[in-house]
């Protein structure tokens, strides 16, 4: 479980803060005591996660884009980090057929940029003890097995976002092999690794590309709900499951150093890897609301059907394991967006959950031993 007071007065460097998971991050962060430096663009919708919650009080907040390297280094050497986690990139499948050039872009040089920036602030004398790259499950060359894929498994992708993080994931073990190896970390004192994530669903989603924030928006407005592959599987989770386990490895990293630097899975049991179309069912059924489901007529883009991850080293190694069933996931979904709803304070009902989650991860940790 996530050690509060290990993060206290811990300086850490955020990309990609302005967006979903890393608002969802931020607010974490802050609230275990973190000094947090965010990085990263303006947010992708009105509203958002980010400036709903006010986290432009408690972050550092740089808007800047992660392929202006000369920024990136200049606000990096100034937020003096112990501790940097990369979560900036395009994060959409469907966006990287419509730029391909500007995904590459952002998700291949825009890491490179970003571990040149570390490699230089050490070299001027700057502590940066630990690097954490957050990629995604589908880095993995998705033959559509029955088996979860593990972190040894090939890399790989059809579209230009998955093929992009593959490269990312590639970049950081030509980085951590290069000039960070772990066989010499008494030397250069950084450990590097990264990490693989299953669907996040979560509050204060606003995207247009993903499943959940289409639906709320289906059901506020009583339109049909079109679905691109309804029984495809996904490894669904709520955002806070995968940000625990991001700050969990991070612990391991900044205390024990080489052992954990590798690539990790976050995600969640299999029991939990379900169609879309049950998702988007149960979705209406805690909602409350009688809408029709409708399917494109034609797809948008190629998708796999199938896409399952494989968490045992994370779980046997890190002590981490998955807290929320997805029922309990789309639960918290709907309680926050009724929140939402009535103007409620969102920063409190947020905190009211990450709270929670805590708990129940505590209470799970002690009665799992």
């Amino acid at each position: 479980m996530v050690n509060q007071s290990f993060w206290q007065g811990k300086r850490v460097f955020l990309t990609g803060h302005t967006g979903f998971k890393g608002a969802w991050l931020s607010l974490w962060l802050s609230q275990l005591g973190a000094k947090v430096t965010g990085y990263a663009l303006d947010p992708a919708t009105t509203p958002n996660l980010f400036e709903l919650l006010q986290l432009n009080k408690v972050v550092d907040s740089h808007i800047g884009d992660i392929n202006d390297a000369a920024n990136l280094f200049r606000v990096l050497d100034e937020a003096n980090p112990d501790i940097v986690i990369h979560m900036a990139a395009q994060p959409f499948v469907g966006e990287s057929y419509r730029d391909p050039v500007g995904t590459f872009q952002t998700n291949i040089v825009g890491t490179v940029n970003l571990l040149e920036a570390i490699r230089k602030a050490n070299q001027k004398g700057a502590k940066i003890k630990v690097v954490l790259n957050v990629t995604t499950d589908k880095c993995y060359e998705n033959v559509e097995s029955i088996w979860g894929y593990r972190e040894t498994d090939p890399l790989g992708g059809k579209d230009p976002y998955s093929v992009s993080k593959a490269c990312s994931e590639l970049v950081t073990k030509s980085y951590r092999d290069s000039f960070f190896h772990p066989l010499k970390i008494a030397e250069h004192g950084v450990a590097i690794a990264s990490a693989r994530a299953g669907n996040v669903i979560g509050g204060g989603d606003w995207s247009s590309e993903r499943l959940i924030p289409q639906c709320i928006d289906s059901l506020m407005a009583n339109k049909p709900i079109f679905l691109r592959r309804p029984n495809a599987i996904r490894p669904w989770q709520h955002v806070v499951e995968p940000l625990s386990g991001y700050l969990q490895l991070v612990e391991k990293l900044y205390e024990e150093g080489a052992a954990y630097t590798s690539a990790w899975n976050f995600g969640p049991d299999f029991a939990d890897c379900r169609p879309v179309r049950e998702i988007v069912e149960k979705l209406i059924s805690i909602w409350g609301g009688q809408l029709k489901l409708e399917k494109y007529e034609q797809p948008l883009y190629p998708e796999s059907d199938l896409l399952l991850l494989d968490c045992t080293k994370s779980k046997s190694q890190l002590s981490w394991h998955p807290v929320w069933r997805v029922d309990q996931a789309i639960e918290k979904i709907v309680e926050w967006h009724r929140a939402y709803e009535k103007n409620e304070d969102m920063l409190k009902i947020s905190i009211q959950q990450l709270e929670q989650f805590m708990l129940d991860q505590n209470v799970r940790c002690h009665s799992h031993g």
